[in-house]
């Protein structure tokens, strides 16, 4: 794990200074984050990164996992869709499920923070534990078009918080509490974004039998419908009809997305014909990925619905041209035309990455862009700054404070 001196380097002094005067602010706070898994997706991967980092700069910060059968992540992946906008048969007996599961957390779970900050629905009913300490409730996923009826499921425990915090304007919501808009970040010093030697990412290649004989196009995700991975086979299969090349789906599933496996399956029966579509399964293991976007040619995240899209913002990181749809907090990661292409359909993906691979150096410009795009915007010091003014900002709300 990185060292906060590490970001020195590409940040600046300045920058670790103003980090260090806010956790002084902090100082006798005890910040708990509570969320449904230690591992898997984007919330756990910042949580990874960011809690040692609080605790470096003398923070004190913990974080808490709640506990969830089978029936109980059915059904809040269930959620988790319908609040993207999906349609799911939501019925009486999945609300039951979820408020069984809610009350023995909020039996078994101590909310011992001076500030409990709460991750996405899954935790939320933990509020009805609320006594004389601040609690927040982070929305890390696209709202921007709930189902009404789920929304307002949740709004009976959201009323309940301090605060709320989205990661993008669109998510807003009218709500009788505070809101702010905080981004989330990646953590360049990470070995999933770290630089690598040539011949780590050649080993990463040969492990997978992957040849660098024509242009790679990946796409990293959770193999999960809304990320949509048979929209990308489908947009490869265009590419490939006008240029030879290739494809690599990959990713892992989190423990609280039980869909994971049948969406695999799927997307290797669509892939099983065409030797050149490379389908990996990653358990966590940053270094490949790290490998596997710096080998490739073209980045794409064809998602239906994005909360953000880390995974953009590590790809830009590396300098790579990336496609991505025009949908949840990617915008405010690639300009159109200028640090990526946006795209809203297969078709539209697929001319995209035909455009690119037709102009490598149109291509390296957009990678470029990106980068600088992503450095002085999306990196995991700036997001720490944000969190740590937001702490601040429960105990001082006569005062203005605007997290960039």
């Amino acid at each position: 794990m990185a060292k906060i001196e590490e970001y020195i380097p590409l940040v600046g002094q300045s920058v670790i200074d103003d980090l260090s005067l806010l956790s002084e602010r902090l100082k006798g706070k005890v910040i708990q984050h509570i969320n449904s898994t230690p591992v898997g997706g984007g919330v756990a991967e910042i949580l990874n990164r960011m809690v040692p980092l609080l605790r470096e700069l003398g923070v004190d910060t913990k974080w808490d996992v709640i506990k969830g059968g089978e029936q109980f992540f059915a059904v809040t992946k269930k959620f988790h869709n319908a609040l993207h906008g999906r349609a799911e048969e939501i019925t009486s007996r999945d609300f039951e499920v979820f408020m069984e599961t809610s009350q023995q957390n909020v039996e078994g779970i101590d909310t011992y923070g001076d500030i409990v900050f709460i991750h996405d629905p899954q935790p939320i009913a933990l509020v009805k534990k609320k006594s004389a300490n601040k609690w927040l409730w982070r929305c890390h996923i696209d709202v921007s078009n709930p189902n009404d009826r789920i929304w307002g499921f949740l709004m009976d425990f959201i009323v309940q918080y301090d605060s709320a915090v989205f990661s993008a304007p669109a998510f807003s919501q009218k709500l009788p509490i505070r809101q702010f808009l905080i981004s989330p970040s990646i953590d360049p010093l990470s070995d999933k974004n770290k630089e690598l030697p040539q011949e780590t990412i050649a080993s990463v290649l040969r492990k997978y039998d992957i040849k660098k004989d024509k242009p790679i196009i990946t796409q990293i995700s959770r193999f999960d419908r809304l990320k949509d991975p048979l929209g990308v086979i489908e947009a490869y299969l265009r590419v490939k009809k006008y240029t030879d090349c290739q494809l690599i789906l990959a990713g892992g599933t989190a423990e609280d997305d039980p869909e994971g496996s049948k969406v695999l399956e799927e997307v290797q029966e669509r892939a099983k014909n065409d030797p050149d579509i490379h389908i990996l399964l990653l358990s966590q293991n940053d270094i490949e990925i790290n490998a596997l976007q710096r080998a490739s040619d073209i980045i794409i995240q064809k998602s239906i619905r994005e909360g953000f899209g880390l995974t953009v913002a590590e790809a830009l990181w590396k300098a790579k041209p990336v496609v991505a749809s025009n949908v949840g907090g990617i915008p405010l990661q690639i300009k159109h035309k200028y640090s990526g292409l946006l795209c809203h359909s297969v078709g539209g993906a697929s001319f995209a990455m035909k455009q690119l691979l037709n102009s490598p150096e149109y291509a390296k410009k957009l990678g470029e862009n990106g980068r600088e795009h992503i450095k002085n915007n999306f990196l995991i010091t700036r997001h720490l700054r944000d969190y740590m003014l937001l702490f601040l900002s429960l105990y001082h709300p006569e005062d203005i404070v605007r997290l960039c």
